[in-house]
């Protein structure tokens, strides 16, 4: 329906409204879906007329559109539901459940479960959750609120909840203007079926009113009367609406991104620019001009907007336009800007003196990251830290200086309930999910990741360590090719691109004027310009080679850069003639056909460099033949990835081999000796995040699966210190160099916290009991948790709540949490009868949501409610007894039992049946770990073998043994648990930690008891980002070692967590278990003997445990590494 259509059924509402057809207009409403009356929908929720609720939604939205719409069909019949069973009407209640919540099982199977018990209740408020239910009247009004909030929030029914300010009887008026001209009158009622017949006669009549009447009008709307441009005005070209051609996706699709924030040099001068691409462009055939909408769903090609003011609500869902006598300014200078004389060409800027040294080419630092690098960037103002995204999701911050990984996040789905069905659905199923690019924001606070799958991330970043999740969006269907940051008119903004041919403004902010336009590139070639002005793409133009095309800016932002590779493997590098919408330089070097397409980057204004055949391949901006090339020391895969850091001394080169190399220039070398850590804290303090708020996307439809590039900024200056100081950089420390010191480095030593005043420290209340050992130790997945189970099969549950101390609610050794249990005051204890407990190996599982904990202790395997403690359900009892419990993890209902029998029972929950019986151990199971990466299943065993299945036909691909100590007997525990990137395996036993890779089963790294830590281990678990391994013995102390080299880095004595009396006492007593926090890498948990349970993190004046030993040309600490982690590697070789 075209734009005038819409007005016109906005006039009719207004026309049946004002003569009282009250039905009449509720129908229209619903029917044309272009105005939800919330006024109306309150009064049928308060009368509980819960069908003509549904029906009257049901013009706007169905239940499965998106996550908003579900929470509101599921309120209203969840409310329609406990209505029935509040009058005792337990038929009708079956009826809604069966016919109206069913649908929810699919997507919340445990909450419809849940539902269905209220039935066998005498009073639904006899369940916790409800027990504050009141009458049906104050329930409505609860509910009616939540409602509200969420048609607010959807994003289905944005810019319908306001009807247009329009004159009273308006439409009365175009009719009676209209009738002189109409050779027939047209009844009012036939208006929808004859809309172009009415339209066309009104608009006639609008015009032939018109001050200057012209051939040809525009008219643009209904709402006010019309009046053409005087005659000596110029007129904007006429938009061509051309059909897009459908381009498949390359295999190897580049991430298109600028470096930083748009430049306020380009931004002040580029709109002459801009008009001399549109001249260009206007003269060819292929010009589109689609429309440029709030909403994040596309828009009708003959959508016409109308400048000056917002408009009435128009056929995209949330189209809003935000326009200003500036931009009406803008706007005329495009269009009169389309002679050559009237043209700005930039003026030729003054070179600095350089020389080949300028480069970076020598390789300072070699980083080993463990999956295949796919985005990175280097930190606007710190410059030695470099944020990088992987294959397999994973964020992690190097500070290359060190060596060290600061921080490393395994991709995670932050809350599952705020994405799209759709999402929901496939997540699990199809591909693991991507990076496809991080990049940070100008001032370097926060950092986004977007991601193959639909999402973006939005972290906030104010230190080492110190990496905060901020937002997560469901930006796109399909992936997210590329985002940008920027800062126009000091507001944030977030730009995004992705497979649904959109781009969109994903923050809050309305489109900003200071933000001139946006590039974006397209796989089949075409470059586009887009304004803010939901005025369509100002480019349709052809990028050389026609395919995959990077666009960047110099970092002053005068000069614009194309970098891309044809279908045919030809690569292009081009300087562009911004002014004219032509190419101003080609560079030449590319000797042959790449099988993918090439990725470059910027610097310092003057250089340019390319990955390709395995090269680093420079050009001198000015010069079109190839400065240099280097292979960085080899090892480069054939189209490497590289980034400049921001002063352009230092370059950061993808290897083949999973890893990254930094290559530096003399400055670069300097900046590399004289980062000292504490810097950090000068940024923390100095710098304070900006918040971003999240709403309704600004989208540009109809154009091919994009990446945005948007323009690079002038090089990014850290903000002064208030009260008139310095810059940042002048603020932290004086870093030491060369020539201010001659003495060595201090030497690497080993963190020992000794003493509770070196760290942080809570003990959970009522968890001292020596008649039950703390078997099994877990936190909940939602992190305010930690739940145990003692030796007795009693478990345990502590929670934290929101506090001034503690305003995340999350686990914390700040705060002492609650013991908590339900008001029935009942306790979740296993079935026990008849089991020698001295014998028993507990075993729990926790489900993803944390609704249910699956746990036993020789007896039937409990199913207890997380909510009420009640035993839901009781199933597999021995002999044999389970031994260790898994959930499968992409079906809850599945669930893997190790048994006492050495037998691994695959059990289907929901049918009560066991599906596949695996044999291979020759005793108990101990261990089970699952990776959906390698789609396998690994057992461990007290026979010191690991085990691999095949989780599609449940069968056993390989034995390992573990390698034992000469003369030791193999039994024991042997615990095995993945790595975030679900390839590396750590295996845990009294001798020893080793990490194996699961897709070989070889053993990569071994440690074994040693020096400080002799004692046999107890237990070892990774940290959440897997960048730490925590090790508990036997003797009391924990190690926490370095994940990928098993390296110590820190050491906690017993005398941290023991009284002195309790280390003198004739009982032992030392950690059995340790859980780690599902968010933080530095807080752990400890469950003793003595049946107590601890929560242990670092201080706030360290923030981490320790620092990983540096290695050196194979020396650590001064000295030859350890044996332990030197000569069994070499002994692993050597197997192999």
């Amino acid at each position: 329906m075209s734009s005038l259509s819409r007005e016109l059924v906005f006039l009719i509402l207004q026309f049946l409204e004002e003569e009282k057809f009250k039905e009449s207009v509720h129908r229209l409403e619903q029917e044309s879906g272009f105005f939800f009356n919330m006024k109306y929908f309150e009064e049928k929720v308060h009368a509980g007329e819960w069908d003509e609720v549904e029906k009257y939604l049901s013009g706007f939205t169905k239940v499965d559109d998106n996550r908003y719409s579900m929470k509101i069909f599921f309120e209203i019949r969840k409310q329609k539901y406990l209505e029935a069973l509040d009058r005792q009407d337990k038929a009708k209640g079956v009826e809604i459940l069966v016919n109206d919540l069913k649908v929810f099982s699919t997507f919340n199977e445990d909450l419809y479960k849940e539902i269905t018990q209220l039935l066998t209740l005498g009073n639904f408020r006899e369940n916790e959750q409800l027990s504050k239910y009141g009458d049906t009247k104050t329930a409505r009004s609860i509910m009616l609120i939540e409602l509200k909030k969420l048609i607010e929030a959807n994003p289905l029914f944005r810019e319908k909840l306001v009807f247009p300010t329009l004159k009273s009887s308006r439409l009365r008026t175009l009719i009676n203007q209209s009738l002189p001209h109409l050779k027939f009158v047209v009844p009012v009622g036939y208006f929808i079926e004859m809309a172009d017949i009415s339209i066309a006669c009104i608009t006639i009549t609008i015009h032939q009113l018109c001050k200057n009447p012209r051939p040809n009008p525009d008219i643009k709307t209904l709402f006010a009367d019309h009046s053409c441009s005087p005659p000596n005005g110029a007129l904007a070209p006429s938009p061509v609406n051309l059909p897009v051609a459908a381009v498949a996706k390359p295999t190897a699709y580049p991430s298109l991104g600028a470096h930083g924030p748009f430049p306020p040099s380009a931004a002040a001068a580029n709109a002459n620019a801009l008009a001399g691409w549109m001249a260009n462009a206007a003269a060819s055939s292929s010009v589109q001009a689609a429309v440029v909408t709030a909403s994040s769903l596309p828009v009708p090609p003959n959508q016409v907007s109308m400048l000056k003011r917002p408009v009435t609500p128009p056929a995209a869902l949330g189209m809003v336009e935000y326009q200003s006598s500036e931009h009406e300014q803008l706007m005329k200078r495009l269009r009169t800007a389309q002679s050559v004389e009237e043209v700005t060409y930039p003026t030729v800027r003054q070179q600095a003196s350089w020389s080949m040294d300028d480069l970076p080419r020598n390789v300072a630092v070699t980083m080993h990251q463990g999956s295949t690098v796919t985005s990175m960037d280097f930190h606007p103002s710190h410059q030695t830290l470099l944020l990088v995204g992987t294959s397999n999701g994973e964020i992690t911050l190097w500070e290359v200086a060190m060596r060290e990984k600061f921080v490393s996040q395994p991709f995670k789905i932050w809350d599952i309930s705020d994405c799209s069905m759709t999402f929901q659905a496939s997540v699990g199923k199809d591909a693991p999910i991507s990076v496809s690019r991080v990049t940070w924001s100008p001032d370097g606070n926060f950092l986004g990741a977007a991601f193959t799958k639909r999402l973006i991330h939005l972290y906030a970043y104010s230190g080492p360590n110190d990496l905060r999740q901020h937002l997560e969006i469901d930006a796109h269907v399909g992936g997210v090719n590329d985002l940008a940051f920027a800062h126009p008119n000091k507001q944030p903004c977030i730009v995004t691109c992705g497979d649904d041919k959109l781009i969109k403004n994903v923050t809050s902010n309305p489109p900003l004027l200071n933000l001139q336009f946006i590039f974006s590139t397209a796989v089949d070639g075409k470059i586009k310009a887009w304004l803010y002005d939901n005025m369509g793409s100002r480019v349709d133009y052809d990028a050389p080679g026609h395919w995959c095309t990077t666009m960047l800016y110099s970092a002053d932002g005068s000069r614009l850069f194309s970098c891309g590779t044809s279908k045919d493997g030809d690569s292009f590098l081009v300087e562009w003639n911004e002014s004219e919408g032509a190419i101003k330089r080609k560079y030449s070097g590319f000797r042959k056909k790449s099988a993918g397409v090439v990725q470059f980057d910027t610097t310092q204004n003057h250089f340019l460099a390319v990955g390709e055949e395995s090269q680093i391949k420079f050009w001198d901006m000015d010069n079109n033949n190839l400065l240099t090339s280097i292979d960085a020391d080899g090892g480069l895969p054939s189209l490497p990835r590289l980034r400049f850091n921001k002063e352009g001394n230092l370059l950061a080169v993808t290897t083949q081999d999973n890893g990254i190399k930094i290559l530096a220039n003399a400055a670069g070398s300097r900046s590399l000796r004289n980062v000292d850590a504490p810097s950090f804290e000068a940024l923390r303090s100095q710098i304070e995040p900006v918040a971003v708020k999240v709403s309704s996307s600004s989208a540009i439809p109809n154009v091919n699966p994009v990446n945005c590039k948007v323009e690079r900024s002038s090089p990014v200056r850290p903000p002064s210190i208030l009260n008139g100081g310095d810059s940042v950089a002048r603020g932290m420390d004086k870093p030491r160099t060369l020539d201010d010191v001659t003495d060595k480095p201090k030497p690497w030593q080993l963190s020992e916290i000794v003493d509770p005043v070196q760290c942080r420290l809570v003990t959970m209340p009522d968890s001292t009991d020596a008649a039950s050992k703390v078997a099994r130790l877990l936190y909940t997945n939602s992190g305010v948790g930690i739940l145990a189970l003692g030796s007795n099969g009693t478990q345990k549950l502590w929670k934290w709540g929101r506090s001034e101390q503690n305003p995340s609610g999350k686990a914390t050794a700040n705060v002492v949490p609650q013991h908590w249990q339900p008001n029935s005051g009942l306790v979740m204890i296993n079935d026990v009868s008849g089991v020698n407990l001295e014998e028993a190996v507990p075993c729990i599982a926790l489900s993803k949501n944390d609704s249910y904990v699956m746990s036993a202790s020789g007896g039937k395997v409990s199913l207890f409610n997380m909510m009420t403690f009640k035993v839901m359900t009781t199933f597999m009892p021995p002999p044999p007894a389970s031994t260790f419990l898994a959930f499968h993890p992409q079906d809850n209902n599945i669930i893997a039992i190790g048994m006492e029998d050495s037998t691994i029972h695959i059990y289907n929950v929901r049918v009560d049946e066991v599906k596949s019986k695996l044999k291979g151990h020759q005793k108990r199971i101990t261990g089970l770990a699952f990776s959906t990466n390698l789609n396998i299943l690994v057992s461990s065993g007290a026979d010191a073998q690991l085990c691999v299945w095949s989780i599609d036909v449940w069968e056993k691909r390989k034995s390992v043994p573990i390698q034992l100590p000469a003369g030791k007997a193999p039994n024991g525990d042997t615990r095995v648990q993945f790595h975030s990137d679900q390839i590396r395996l750590l295996v845990s036993h009294e001798t020893q930690l080793a990490i194996y890779d699961a897709s070989k089963m070889d053993r990569i790294r071994q440690w074994v008891p040693q020096d400080v830590l002799s004692a046999p281990i107890s237990y070892a678990a990774y940290s959440c980002n897997s960048q730490l391994v925590y090790a508990s013995f036997c003797d009391g102390n924990v190690g926490v070692f370095d994940a990928d080299s098993l390296r110590l880095r820190c050491r906690i004595a017993p005398s941290v967590y023991l009284s002195q009396s309790v280390l003198n006492g004739s009982q032992a007593v030392y950690p059995l278990a340790v859980a780690v926090h599902p968010q933080d890498p530095n807080q752990f948990a400890i469950g003793l003997t003595d049946g107590s349970v601890k929560v242990i993190e670092p201080s706030d004046s360290e923030g981490k445990w320790g620092v990983a030993p540096p290695v050196d040309n194979g020396m650590l600490n001064g000295r030859t590494a350890s044996s332990s982690a030197t000569s069994n590697h070499a002994s692993d070789q050597a197997q192999r």
